[in-house]
């Protein structure tokens, strides 16, 4: 706290203020500091006020050893000066015995004989107050049940009384009724019980995550496993990082370790680690580490103990060791309940948990499922199931010669041999072969750097091809192979023209470097020793490459015949020498340049004789790529459905292969594309994931975020919105994320997404602090002022819907000023219109001058959107202004004024006719706008008979033009005013 309250005024200012803060340490402390303020006053009310803040900071920041003698404080002042209790805070007193008796029951060294004393101090006090005793049984009733004694009496003296004013709230009762029959082995029965709050009818601060937990097992062992997943999802979103709710975390680490989902739980554990520092409740600690063994326990179980694990700060763990440590921990603190309590039940409650057998073998929980392989160190990665890995061979010579001759070919299993070749080469023990087929260990080093030099310039590291390609050359020149350090120096002059250039003028600059590029592969061509075949098919392909990206760079009609010629003489040289691999990249290069050119049907004529040539002569690892081409041709073609079979077949095709040899994350990316184009979005939503995950796993990171991203926006917009939001917290969660290390604006982008899922998932708090974070960030966005005005904008909306108009009004500013340098018209008026709405709706007439400020304001952006010639797709930004000038006056009960701006909004929309673009949308827009002037007309300006002319025409016009639907709420409202009247 910056400073302290000097009156009550700020100190209840401050007290507000602090109750928007997150439970945990920081609101904590200022609670505190807020109780020695007001100890500085000579006002009992606000020191009560600050006293009962800071029972509500340690209850919720599961500090239990403090909120009684808080309590004890707040009883003492009840019972010197009564007065000073209201009836709001008298009933909030006596609600908190309850809080009391929680915090008692989680302190293993508070005796039995206290708890017992504390409760009948609670009925004591209800009784001599004149209140109802059901709060009390049911004290005494999760007293007996923590314990392990027989509940059957305490529980029906409870839940058969009549509820009070100071029980429970009903959410909170339906999940200890529904723990009560989980004890009792009734599945069913505690599920019916805890529909009402599952199903988001009862809900509190805790609730319904607190429920989730307990019933993610029972769902599963009742076979409801779809709604396990999404409860799942959305209930440990409730509760992570929250230390009052550790438990309900552990029971959702619980949950993965039970549904094959590992991964899932370390990373869910790495997530919450602050908890194993920040909760101080036993009681809650016993819970949390009970499900952090259970994690533990299965991973290991499954053979990866010494994976690295999130555990306590201050060192490093592995499984193992984690799990050593907490199960000492965890064991201690169920013996020390049980002593307390004189039973068993913690040690046997524990040991039912930690003995329970996995309930599925895999559950698929997230968009991005992943097995503890995927998240083992350098673990490598599986070879598809369709065909088995490629047989390497062992002695050595073999190994080089075959490598050799399978990377001739352009084979995929050329790979496998490399990287075993790569694993024996940098051994210490490596001893090279005094073979002269093999030849010297200095050309097998830059055959292992221009393979190395190939896998950079696939991931779009050209500037590093580059760089190794040409230390190969340098190599090759070493080891007497000449030819060999002219393949390498001509690989390398194509890496270098497509690296950016520092200073580089876009699309331009990068055409002449191939220019340049390729008339250097010309003359290092004339230039060359004797080559074999295959080497000067290589060369000529080069070229004809060199020049393709330079017409895919500019774009120009003139680049197309050069890129045919070349391709001409490289089809002819290899179709001479039967070099199959390189008549079918020249049909390719081809197929791919008539492609550039728009000339698609050419393109697909050559690919269909190349498909026929590859099926009848091979090589078959050519089909996924090929198949691949041809249906983003009959995509660009609008044939969305040859499309989708030509890249499903690629797919089959490719499950052969090597995913990354024969592009199996693209084929996916296309297919996602093209279900879009299909109506099948849920579909496309698999493709999207799965192109993802192969890049991650193939280190192409940025496209592979880029996937993820379009896949959690596609699962927004389908309104899977815990889906997006499980999504984009794991891949934010990624270390070189978290490091700073990945793209900033890409992350910015994965957050925006995140936050309008927070919006949409109703988590309005999380929302706002995501987009004011956001906003802050993209205020210093130079070269991007655009986004800024848009993520301000959306921001200064979160921050009306929330009530805070002040806040909103800077966030507008910032929005309206980065508008000025990068216009955003329509998003812009929007957020403007939607502010006023808002602070109209929400406020009534005291907020009508900040809501036309707003109007205002979005009155200047359309006069600006008019002049600079900008035309909207729907209604004007003129008639939005007027319809919502027309909304906000009714709202603040300006009736004369909402009605002449409805008015002025028919005008300029027009009267529907079948003429109009968007026929169905301009009608309902025109009855809505309608129907708000007949009710502001009839009924507010109390002038039923030009409101019921007004709707008569309306329901008349509208019906001619056939449509029913939009005349429904006009008939409505003309029944009710003729009924009035």
């Amino acid at each position: 706290m910056p400073t302290a309250p000097q009156t009550t005024d700020e100190l209840y200012q401050a007290l507000r203020e602090n109750d928007r803060r997150p439970y945990g340490r920081t609101r904590t402390v200022t609670a505190e500091e807020l109780v020695d303020a007001a100890e500085q006053f000579a006002d009992p009310v606000a020191l009560v006020h600050a006293l009962l803040e800071l029972q509500e900071a340690y209850t919720y920041g599961s500090e239990p050893r403090k909120s009684p003698v808080v309590f004890a404080r707040l009883l003492t002042l009840f019972d010197e000066q009564p007065d000073v209790f209201d009836e709001r805070l008298r009933h909030m007193l006596f609600w908190r015995f309850k809080w009391v008796a929680n915090a008692l029951r989680a302190l293993p060294e508070i005796p039995l004989a206290s708890l017992r004393q504390w409760l009948t101090e609670m009925r004591d006090r209800y009784e001599k107050a004149g209140l109802g005793l059901q709060p009390y049984y049911g004290q005494a009733y999760l007293l007996a049940a923590h314990v392990g004694e027989d509940t059957a009496l305490a529980y029906e003296l409870w839940a058969g009384r009549t509820r009070t004013r100071l029980s429970d709230c009903e959410a909170c009762e339906i999940c200890e009724r529904a723990l009560h029959h989980l004890a009792a082995g009734d599945d069913e029965r505690s599920l019916r019980v805890w529909e009402p709050v599952l199903a988001g009818k009862e809900s509190c601060q805790e609730e319904p995550a607190r429920s989730v937990s307990h019933a993610l097992l029972p769902l599963l062992r009742t076979g409801r496993t779809d709604r396990a997943r999404e409860l799942h999802l959305a209930g440990y979103r409730g509760c992570r990082r929250n230390p009052s709710m550790s438990g309900e975390v552990g029971r959702h680490l619980e949950f993965c370790a039970l549904t094959g989902n590992e991964a899932r739980g370390l990373e869910l554990l790495a997530e919450n680690r602050s908890l194993f520092d920040e909760v101080h409740s036993p009681l809650d600690q016993l819970d949390f580490l009970t499900g952090v063994e259970v994690l533990l326990q299965r991973v290991e179980s499954l053979g990866h103990g010494e994976l690295p694990a999130a555990g306590h700060a201050g060192r490093t763990w592995t499984v193992a060791g984690l799990r050593a440590e907490v199960r000492g921990r965890a064991d201690d603190l169920a013996a020390r309940f049980d002593a307390r309590n004189g039973t068993t039940a913690h040690t046997d409650r524990r040991r039912a948990r930690l003995d329970r057998a996995p309930l599925l073998d895999a559950l698929e929980l997230t968009l991005r499922p992943r097995t503890l392989d995927d998240v083992t160190p350098a673990a490598p990665v599986a070879a598809p199931a369709a065909r088995t890995a490629p047989e390497v061979p062992e002695p050595l010579p073999e190994l080089v010669l075959r490598a050799r001759a399978l990377e001739e070919q352009g084979h995929p299993d050329a790979q496998a041999c490399w990287a075993r070749l790569r694993s024996l080469v940098t051994a210490r023990d490596y001893t090279h072969p005094d073979d002269p087929a093999v030849g010297p260990l200095v050309r097998l080093r830059a055959d292992l750097l221009a393979e190395e030099a190939g896998r950079a310039g696939e991931q779009d590291e050209f500037a590093v091809a580059a760089g190794l390609y040409e230390e190969a050359a340098g190599l090759y020149d070493d080891a007497g192979e000449p030819a060999h350090a002219v393949l390498a120096r001509a690989c390398a002059l194509v890496a270098a023209a497509e690296a950016p250039a520092p200073d580089s003028d876009g699309p331009e600059a990068k055409a002449a470097a191939l220019t340049a590029a390729h008339a250097s592969l010309v003359r290092l061509h004339e230039e060359a020793p004797d080559l074999t075949p295959y080497q000067e098919a290589r060369l000529l392909r080069l070229r004809a490459t060199a020049l393709g990206l330079r017409l895919q760079a500019s774009g120009s009609e003139g680049h197309v015949a050069p890129v045919l010629a070349e391709v001409d003489q490289l089809h002819a040289f290899a179709t001479r020498h039967d070099i199959g691999g390189q008549i079918s990249g020249a049909r390719l290069l081809r197929a791919s340049t008539y492609a550039l050119s728009g000339d698609l049907p050419a393109a697909v004529t050559e690919v269909d004789a190349l498909l026929d040539r590859l099926k009848a002569h091979g090589p078959a690892w050519h089909l996924p790529r090929t198949l691949g081409l041809r249906g983003r041709l009959h995509l660009g073609l609008q044939d969305a459905r040859a499309a989708h079979a030509d890249l499903t077949e690629g797919l089959r095709l490719a499950a052969g292969w090597p995913a990354d040899a024969v592009g199996t994350a693209r084929l996916h990316g296309d297919l996602a594309e093209t279900c879009m184009h299909l109506g099948r979005p849920e579909e496309a939503l698999r493709h999207l994931t799965r192109c993802a995950e192969l890049d991650l796993r193939h280190g192409n990171r940025t496209d592979a975020f880029c996937a993820y991203g379009n896949a959690a926006q596609l699962s927004l917009d389908l309104g899977r919105v815990e889906d997006c939001i499980a999504l984009l917290d794991s891949l934010l969660a990624e270390p070189d994320v978290a490091a700073g290390e990945l793209d900033d604006r890409l992350v910015a982008q994965l957050r925006l997404t995140r936050a309008r899922a927070l919006h949409a998932g109703e988590d309005l708090k999380a929302a706002t602090v995501e987009f004011a974070a956001l906003a802050a960030e993209s205020a210093g966005w130079d070269d991007d002022p655009g986004s800024h005005a848009m993520i301000a904008a959306e921001t200064a909306v979160l921050l009306g819907e929330s009530g805070e108009f002040g806040r909103a009004r800077e966030a507008a500013d910032q929005a309206l000023a980065a508008h000025a340098r990068a216009p955003r018209y329509e998003q812009l008026s929007g957020c403007l219109r939607e502010l006023a709405r808002l602070q109209a709706q929400q406020q009534g007439p005291a907020g009508l001058a900040g809501a036309l400020a707003f109007l205002a304001d979005a009155g200047r952006v359309a006069d600006e959107a008019h002049e600079a010639g900008y035309r909207t797709r729907g209604r004007s930004l003129e008639t939005a202004l007027a319809y919502e000038h027309g909304r906000v006056n009714a709202y603040a009960g300006a009736y004369e004024d909402a009605l002449a701006a409805l008015e002025k909004a028919l005008a300029l929309l027009g009267e529907p006719g079948p003429e109009r673009d968007r026929a169905e949308e301009w009608a309902e827009e025109w009855a809505e706008c309608v129907r708000l002037a007949g009710a502001v007309e009839g009924i507010y300006l109390e002038r039923p008979v030009p409101a019921l002319a007004r709707l008569d025409a309306a329901v008349a016009r509208l019906t001619a033009l056939g449509h029913p639907e939009e005349t429904e709420p006009l008939t409505s409202l003309a029944a009710r005013l003729r009924d009035e009247d």
